[in-house]
């Protein structure tokens, strides 16, 4: 009550997190994703079904329009994805009436171009030779994907258009530059481009982006229960994939994905989050980056990631 006037004291506004630097990031995701179109004669969009290449299929949307989307949809497949996630990336396909692609890590097993150490190793890191094959079948020369900078200190090395050699590999020290927003896209025969439209966004850009524009995920990345183990810090789901080992203890948790990948190596977060907006906060407040607190595969060492992308991963 003001003491003067005898009138109510109105609360001050809710806080609303700005957004308006979205649309410019949404405008240089779409030029480049024009771009390529313009560019290449056989690019591709490599298709999870995550959140991040879901946010670039809307963008994609806006591009070109629904049903108008100018290349196929890609998925590698290791066989051990959740199900929720490739059932949710059959529907957004199907639904936007994309061509989609799937090739399967499991296929290259049966032809020997990939052996696993022991039944129980994870497949994430043989993706390489299952796209670098479908490369080959289909004669890709350009792969869209939805890498990050904010993810990984690999991936903040990388450039938009990032140049593969005629062996698919990544020369961290041979990239082109790529001032004023121009890209160098000439290609010798054999070679092929990995595009990353949304390497300058960050994890909150993409959670503000999906609030804003009520993009449909699979049911995964928000709050559920699940039976979770600890394992080297990071909770790991109990699944027929990922048993409990001895001395664990089993717990049952409320826990979200920040990010979506093999079972065999991707860990959930505890979290209460059932909306973007309730994520939006949370990873204001988050001080590990996504991949490091969800990606097991990414604690073998510091280097992990970029031997990877140099012998052709995403």
């Amino acid at each position: 009550m003001n003491a003067r006037t005898h009138e109510p004291t109105l609360a001050p506004p809710a806080h609303h997190l700005n957004n308006s630097h979205l649309d410019a990031l949404e405008e240089e995701t779409i030029f480049i994703l024009r771009e390529v179109a313009a560019a290449f004669e056989r690019p591709a969009l490599l298709f999870s079904g995550g959140k991040d290449s879901l946010v670039m299929l809307k963008c994609a949307e806006k591009a070109f329009g629904a049903g108008r989307i100018p290349y196929p949809l890609l998925m590698i497949d290791t066989g051990h994805n959740f199900p929720e996630v490739t059932d949710f990336r059959d529907f957004r396909a199907k639904e936007l009436g994309a061509e989609l692609i799937v090739r399967s890590v499991e296929d290259s097993m049966a032809r020997g171009t990939v052996r696993l150490a022991h039944p129980g190793e994870s497949r994430n890191v043989h993706q390489s030779v299952t796209l670098l094959e479908a490369i080959e079948e289909f004669r890709f020369d350009a792969l869209i994907g939805g890498a990050r900078r904010d993810e990984e200190k690999a991936r903040a090395k990388e450039r938009i258009f990032s140049h593969r050699d005629s062996f698919g590999q990544w020369q961290p020290k041979a990239q082109r530059p790529e001032l004023w927003t121009l890209f160098n896209t000439r290609l010798a025969p054999g070679e092929h481009f990995r595009v990353f439209p949304i390497s300058n966004w960050t994890e909150l850009d993409v959670w503000q982006y999906i609030d804003r524009e009520q993009i449909g995920l699979p049911s995964i990345y928000y709050t559920h229960k699940r039976q979770v183990v600890d394992r080297k810090g990071l909770l790991m789901p109990v699944t027929e994939l990922t048993p409990p080992r001895e001395g664990e203890v089993v717990q049952t948790r409320d826990v979200r994905f920040r990010t979506v990948g093999d079972i065999t190596c991707t860990a959930p977060v505890e979290s209460t989050a059932a909306t973007p907006a309730e994520i939006v906060i949370e990873t204001l407040a988050a001080e590990v980056s996504e991949r490091g607190a969800t990606r097991m595969d990414d604690k073998t060492s510091d280097a992990s990631m970029e031997k990877r992308k140099k012998d052709g991963y995403f």
